[in-house]
Parts: C-alpha cells; structure tokens; sequence
C-alpha cells in the first residue's frame, strides 16, 4: 500500500490494520485500547463516510470504559481486498457478507460477543442484521438515521392458486412520467455512470462531498422531514432531491445547486474543512463504487432469496434508534418507522430524535449521541438476556 497521510484524529483514537478479515486487510480506528477485559462497542458507517465519522463519539464511550472498534467497511477508505470494478464479485457486498465482515473482525479482536453494534445510514442495515441473524455475539443494537423494516416476507399461502409472477414495482416508471420527471437516488446509484459522476465531479470531490454534507444536514433549512403516505410517486416527490432526483441530473448537480457560500463553510463547526478534507482525499483517492456496490446488492434484488431465509424472525435483543430530527432518512421509505418499533424489533428501548441534526447526527450533535448510546448501553446491559 502506498504510504498514506495521517489521519486528523482526536486523542485517545489510534489507526491501525487487520489482516485475514474474510477476505479483507480491515482498516480500524480503535479507542479504549489502554486496558484488556472492556466490553466492546462496534460502530458501522455509512454512505458516503468513513470510519472517520465516529471520531467525536469515541473517546466518550472509551472515557466510559468500553473498548470502541470502527471499521472502514467493505468498500471504502484504507480497507483493501474488494473488488472496485463495477463488473466485479457483487455478491461479496450483500448484506450476509458484510455481517461476516462484522463478525470476523470482533472474533480476530478476541470478542465472543459485544455489548453492542451501533450502525448508521447503510451500516444501520448491517448492525441490524447482525442482531437478527447472531443475538449471541451482537447483545444489543443502536440504528441511526436508517430504520430496519424487518427481513424481507415469504410468499404465503398460495399453493391453490394459480402461479402469478410477482409484479414489477411501477413506482419507477411513475416518477419519470411526473409533470417534473425524477428518480430514486438508491436506483441512480446503482447505475454504471455513478462512479464517475461523483468521482470526476465537474466540482471536484471535496466540493461536491461538501455540498451533499450540507444538502443532508440540518444547515439545510428545508430539510423539515414527516411521514409519507405511501410507497408512490406522488409521495416519493415529496422527497428532497438528494433522495428523489431530477430525472436528468446526477447526484453531482443535483448537490451543487445547494452548495453553501464561502461564509457558511467557514462559520460550519460540525465538519470544518480541514476534516472534509480527509474525506474528499480518500475518495479522491478510491472512488464511489465500493459503497455504491451496497445499493445495487439491494436494488437488483438478487441476495432477496437468502434474506428471507429470515423471514418472520424479529431484533429481539435490546434496540434503540438515533436519527436527527432534521434526517429526512427516518422517513425516507414509508411506514418502515412505524414498522421498526411495533414488530421489526420488539425490544426497543427507546426512539430519539436528535434537534439540530439532520443526517450525519453523531457528526452534528455528537455530545447528544454519546449520551443516548451510553444511555442505551447501561439499560440494554441492565436487561440481559435474548
């Protein structure tokens, strides 16, 4: 590996690598190293982010006594051993895969179990599914900014009727015939084009990383976000455009028209640009497409077999869900909030939405996230037991 600059860290956090990570050499930053014997917390990223976005919420959970593990996931930053190529093994991005990943990497740190695995945005879905799929190792869970609808159903009780194909969703289609054509986001990002589109942004990276912070976050004044109705077009065009785009555009205009001024960048305390700068740097560095590889695992539906292996089984270890109250992503695919609280998982402890945060929460309001996860984790260990 080419030598690589150092990382803008806090005190208290350290980088390092681990080999023989189901395939992967996992890139780690790691806080409460000092002693042996501490539970362990397992913080999972999302798109498009790093390990990095744990750094204000680490040295909180180290300070009170747990051992803080963030990977660079599958895909992204100064992990290696996937596939960039659009063309490559997708099947090793499905969600199945990523939970090995997770599990491989607590196992090589000597773990049998965590005191929890703390997932946002896209890492939401995988801390879920590795609370679904293995409650003995992962004994409770925090979702942020993503929640977790449950494993996909099995068709039910239609061997007397006669076969049907399943339908094919129209939603699609129905947005690009709106008065003003749009698409879903997850369906553009699984796209050959994407990659490029943001990688060789006529703005350059780190602007246009700048501009899709700021268009998610609660500086962005109309991200004022409440339920949808339902799964159509009409409601989906409700969507800001981050989420629901202009037909035409790619995620690079569609974020450049809500670039913030030079005097909003400076004044920015969440993300000032000298830690942007570590970002835009790692993807400048190794493109979208590992994390993009995520989004077409979901939208080609081609892992949907093996994930209703599962269908019917509940999160039944102690849960609770993060989301800024500004986060759009709450909301984002209708009625999966509700769902997440009255079946998905039946230990949920508590729903907290964070004021003065949009998407990035545990970057915009991390005293507040640190408090709700310690919060979380003394109830969870409080209420041992599967």
């Amino acid at each position: 590996m080419e030598t690589l600059p150092d990382i803008p860290l806090p005190p208290g956090i350290r980088s390092r690598f681990v080999d023989g990570i189901n395939g992967l050499r996992m890139h780690v930053l790691e806080a409460g190293f000092e002693t042996r014997g501490r539970p362990c917390v397992l913080l999972l990223h999302g798109f498009p982010e790093l390990s990095f976005s744990w750094r204000k919420v680490m040295p909180d959970l180290a300070e009170a006594g747990y051992h803080v593990i963030a990977p660079d996931q599958r895909g992204y930053g100064r992990t290696t051993g996937w596939d960039a190529n659009y063309d490559g093994d997708l099947a090793s991005f499905r969600l199945l895969n990523l939970v090995r990943d997770a599990l491989g990497l607590v196992s090589a740190f000597g773990y049998r179990s965590v005191a929890a695995v703390v997932g946002h945005d896209f890492g939401s879905s995988v801390a879920a599914w590795c609370a679904l799929v293995r409650p003995d190792v992962f004994r409770s869970v925090a979702l942020m900014s993503a929640p977790f609808a449950g494993p996909p159903p099995l068709p039910f009780d239609f061997a007397d009727k006669p076969a049907t194909r399943k339908p094919e969703d129209p939603v699609h289609r129905e947005l690009a015939a709106l008065p003003r054509p749009r698409k879903h986001y997850q369906w553009y990002y699984s796209t050959r084009e994407a990659n490029a589109d943001m990688h060789r942004a006529p703005q350059g990276v780190h602007d246009f990383l700048r501009a899709y912070y700021h268009h998610k976050s609660a500086d962005w004044k109309d991200n004022t976000p409440y339920p949808l109705q339902g799964w159509t077009a009409h409601e989906l065009a409700k969507l800001p455009t981050y989420y629901v785009m202009d037909l035409a555009s790619t995620m690079a205009q569609t974020v450049a028209a809500e670039m913030p001024s030079v005097d909003a960048i400076a004044a920015n305390k969440w993300l000032p640009d000298h830690e942007l700068a570590f970002y835009s740097a790692e993807y400048a560095r190794t493109g979208f497409q590992g994390g993009l590889q995520w989004y077409r695992c979901g939208t080609s539906g081609a892992f949907t077999a093996e994930l209703e292996t599962f269908s019917g089984r509940s999160i039944d270890v102690p849960s609770c869900f993060i989301s800024g109250r500004q986060d759009w992503g709450t909301y984002q695919r209708p009625g999966v909030f509700e769902t997440m609280r009255t079946t998905a998982c039946t230990r949920m402890l508590g729903c907290h939405l964070v004021d003065g945060a949009g998407h990035w929460v545990q970057q915009e309001q991390p005293a507040e996230v640190s408090r709700l996860l310690l919060q979380f984790l003394k109830q969870a260990a409080a209420r041992p037991g599967l």
